[in-house]
Order: structure tokens, then sequence, then C-alpha cells
């Protein structure tokens, strides 16, 4: 017959997989608590110890999903996790950074040697639309495609 995890068990069992926020791993625990404040003091265990980081989870969310993502979409996901204000306006300027280049080798590896038409043109643009890059953005990095992969 298996043990019963304790809840700080159960806890480093989630964080060992990937990172979470306080609000997301507050929400996988809430079940196995036998009350709220033996949760809080898990989570204020793991905290103190280094183990459960927001930072290192707004890292971790900003590395898995810049390669397909734009700014927009990358940040909402970043709000849906009750983050500090500071830590969303870091995430924010890093990723401003790099979101032209980001967006340039999206179109790189999706549309790679097709003959440039209108009907291509509308398609980048939704795929980098819907993917959470600005507009501004989106007609920029379409440009350089264009200019970049015509034939000569």
């Amino acid at each position: 017959m298996r043990q019963k995890l304790s809840l700080k068990a159960r806890a480093l069992r989630y964080l060992s997989g990937r990172e979470y926020s306080r609000p997301e791993l507050y929400k996988k625990l809430r079940p196995y608590a036998e009350s709220e404040d033996e949760l809080e003091t898990v989570l204020g265990w793991l905290q103190k110890c280094g183990y459960l980081s927001d930072q290192r989870f707004a890292e971790s969310l900003v590395h898995r999903m810049q390669n397909r993502y734009g700014n927009q979409r990358i940040l909402y996901e970043l709000t849906q996790h009750n983050l500090n204000l500071d830590l969303m306006a870091e995430c924010r300027m890093t990723l401003t950074e790099s979101e032209y280049e980001r967006a340039f080798q999206l179109l790189q590896r999706k549309f790679a040697l097709q003959s440039i038409t209108p009907e291509l043109k509308a398609r980048m643009y939704r795929f980098l639309a819907q993917r959470g890059f600005s507009g501004n953005l989106v007609q920029r990095a379409i440009k350089s495609w264009i200019a970049e992969n015509q034939p000569e």
C-alpha cells in the first residue's frame, strides 16, 4: 500500500517537474491541504527556501513561449498568474528588445520558399497577429521578409 504524500512532498514533486507561480501551485495543492493555514505555511516555506520563485517562473514561461508568440500573448499569459508589477515590467522590457527578430524568424520558418502573393501576405499577417505580435511590428516584419525573399 502506498503511503499518502505530505503537502510539502507533493509541492516538491510538482516543482521538480517545472516552475510554478504561487497562485498556480496554491490551486494545485488546495485539494490536498487540511487547512488554509497549512497550505500558506508550506508555500511560505517553499518561497523562503528558494524552491518557489515568481522570478524563475516568469523567466521560464517567457523562455518557453518567446520562440512562438509575440509580446501581447506572453504578457497576457503572465498577467493570468498574478505576478507583481515590477516583474511584469522587467519581462516586458526583455521581450520588447527581441520582438522584431522573433517575428521575422517565425516568418522565415513558416513561409520559407513560398512565392509572394497578396494571399500569402494576408496569411502572414494573420499568422503573426494571432500569436500576439502588434500590427505595426507585423507590417515591418513582413516588409523585411519580402525584401529578403524576393527573387532577383
